[in-house]
């Protein structure tokens, strides 16, 4: 399963890298490229947040403006550019949604005291968490992938896990806490979650 999934993962990170070196170097079609190949996701992951079109809209040019104006701020040794954008572009969406939110607040009339919406902050870091799960999860060498989403995704014992793979139910175990470490270290290199 994994070797026929390892070369179509090095030409995508080949591909990123290509492209990247292009943007640093001032070429506009790379960014025609990038925004042909990944618009439609940043978009996507914009309006799943906002729940607003505009300001989807807004965050897609924000984006892809950015990386043009600071294309080293991507590493491609760190993540696949799909990642990368689509990170920024669910970061710039949650600050969209906490502004619209202090907005909301300085112009909802007082009735009967402040007006404020009960765990929005943490509704909102608790969606930004999960999305950065299954970014990470999708980017997990293919076995741990495999086994994390049928564990976590489809609600599999291990030994469930194992029967489906075909696998040992240890290895399906060692499977889980393999990439259950690399998820727990990502987020705690990102800050997020302490």
């Amino acid at each position: 399963m994994t070797g026929n999934n390892a070369q179509p993962a090095v030409a995508l990170a080949v591909r990123d890298a290509e492209l990247h070196g292009r943007l640093v170097a001032g070429d506009e079609r790379a960014l025609d490229e990038a925004y042909a190949l990944f618009g439609t996701l940043v978009r996507a992951l914009a309006h799943r947040v906002t729940r607003d079109r505009e300001a989807a809209s807004d965050i897609v040019q924000d984006v892809f403006g950015y990386f043009w104006e600071h294309p080293l701020a991507y590493d491609p040794n760190r993540a696949g550019l799909r990642t990368w954008l689509g990170m920024l572009a669910h970061r710039r969406a949650v600050d969209w949604v906490r502004g619209e939110e202090r907005r909301r607040r300085r112009t909802a009339p007082e009735l009967h005291g402040p007006f404020e919406l009960p765990g929005v902050d943490e509704t909102v870091e608790a969606a930004d968490t999960s999305c950065r799960v299954r970014l990470i999860v999708r980017d997990l060498p293919d076995a741990l992938r495999t086994a994390v989403e049928l564990a976590f995704y489809r609600e599999m014992t291990y030994r469930e896990v194992a029967a489906e793979l075909g696998i040992p139910e240890g290895t399906a175990k060692s499977r889980m806490r393999n990439a259950l470490a690399r998820i727990a270290r990502t987020l705690a290199e990102e800050g997020i979650g302490e």
